[in-house]
């Protein structure tokens, strides 16, 4: 059952064309094989496995709502997670300090949606505490709070591949919380998180120097990772959403990037409970400009059909573009989610009939293509929500007119200025400073 925050948040983050973050699986339609497939990773990772997967589709094919949908799967299941997105402007996938530093920020698990680091070491530091009480301990005693240090210290020396510097923080962290020193342990906290800004007495002492770099902050994953599974939760889920900004990249940075990729993929049998998705269209994959373009990774993941059919447990995963029934279906759970004061009112006037229709207004613009509308096609069907919720006594407005059909209607020239060649073509996107 969806909550009334989370189909409020729904149908607010539908309004701007954005994927929402919480109630997904209620309007989840035809994707339950890929669903189901997510679901075999999850058991991997689960059991120990390191595993990783791709999400291929085009534009409109839903890649970001699969994978927040696998994340909410994830946290069901008992997973950490975090989903990442890739920039031109600052995250290249190869410069892993900040990579690192991304995922460590998004963690999030069900009870701490975002920024979830400091959380999870309270959970662990608590196993921790109970394991030495459950070993005979007294909690009481004077020295309890040094055998927590210690005790933190080694279960961090014990991990192959984990920074000593690792252990020390988190030793620290739990002596500034002990002390009631807040800022200190925050800070260290911060640090841990892969951030440039801590102050050199917190550093000191902690018993560090410097920052996590590219070097060695895949060992510090490792770290995060093993403090995942001791905390309780079941691994770890990392999503790299819109891969295919690599394709926009300059040259070099280009093959870095992909050349990180594979590394991670690589290595990631050596990250026990550790599910990798990363998502990118077919473009990415299959040309030079990207993924075809460095062998050893192609080799890695290509996607291949059998005589026209294609497997879901080969490394890329497939979505299907969106056709009418599916989109459709998709307008019909949103109109039983729609958070209205009387439901039956949005219920009565936006029938199926109705939805149908607004699928081939929206779809009419781009050539009856509805692969690539989905976005717009629920931007639309909400605004049609909102307005026969804010006015059940009217009647159901027609399709607006745009400003050039108003024009023809009244026998007048389409534009007031004249035309030039290039107005076809749009605007550029600019990065803009505010």
């Amino acid at each position: 059952m969806t909550s009334h925050r989370d189909r409020e948040h729904i149908f607010e983050r539908l309004r701007s064309g954005v994927v929402p973050e919480r109630g997904l699986e209620a309007f989840a339609v035809g994707i339950e094989r890929q669903r189901a497939e997510i679901g075999r990773q999850l058991d991997l990772a689960a059991s120990g496995e390191g595993v990783f997967k791709f999400l291929r589709g085009g534009y409109g094919c839903g890649k970001t709502f699969m994978a927040r949908l696998a994340l909410l799967d994830a946290q069901a299941r008992g997973f950490a997670t975090s989903f990442v997105v890739v920039s031109d402007n600052d995250f290249h996938i190869h410069k892993f300090e900040v990579l690192y530093r991304k995922v460590v920020q998004e963690l999030g698990t069900t009870t701490c949606p975002k920024g979830a680091l400091g959380d999870i070491i309270d959970r662990w530091i608590a196993k921790v505490e109970a394991a030495l009480i459950d070993g005979g301990a007294d909690e009481n005693a004077a020295d309890f709070d040094t055998k927590v240090q210690q005790r933190i210290e080694d279960n961090i020396r014990s991990l192959q591949g984990v920074p000593e510097d690792f252990g020390r923080v988190l030793r620290q962290v739990f002596v500034f919380k002990q002390e009631g020193k807040v800022r200190e342990a925050g800070a260290l906290l911060s640090w841990l998180a892969g951030s440039q800004n801590v102050g050199a007495s917190e550093k000191k002492a902690a018993g560090i120097r410097g920052e996590i770099t590219s070097k060695d902050a895949m060992s510090y994953l490792r770290g995060i990772l093993a403090v995942v599974r001791e905390a309780g939760y079941s691994g770890l889920v990392i999503v790299i959403d819109e891969a295919e900004t690599i394709l926009r990249m300059r040259q070099d940075v280009r093959a870095k990037s992909l050349n990180g990729i594979r590394q991670i993929i690589d290595v990631s049998g050596q990250y026990e409970k550790l599910l990798w998705i990363f998502t990118g269209t077919p473009e990415f994959f299959d040309i030079k400009r990207g993924v075809a373009g460095l062998q050893p990774l192609h080799d890695r993941i290509r996607f291949q059909i059998e005589g026209g059919l294609v497997s879901m447990r080969q490394p890329q995963l497939e979505l299907k573009p969106f056709d009418r029934d599916r989109l459709k279906d998709v307008g019909l759970r949103l109109r039983q989610l729609y958070p209205a004061g009387d439901p039956n009112v949005v219920a009565q006037k936006v029938t199926p009939e109705v939805i149908a229709a607004k699928v081939d207004e929206v779809t009419k613009g781009f050539g009856g293509d509805v692969g690539i509308v989905p976005r717009q096609f629920l931007r639309t069907l909400v605004n049609l929500f909102d307005v026969v919720a804010e006015n059940p006594d009217a009647q159901l407005p027609e399709p607006a007119k745009t400003v050039v059909e108003e024009r023809a209607a009244k026998g007048e020239k389409p534009y007031e200025y004249e035309p030039e060649p290039e107005d076809e073509k749009g605007y550029v996107t600019a990065a803009v400073e505010f």
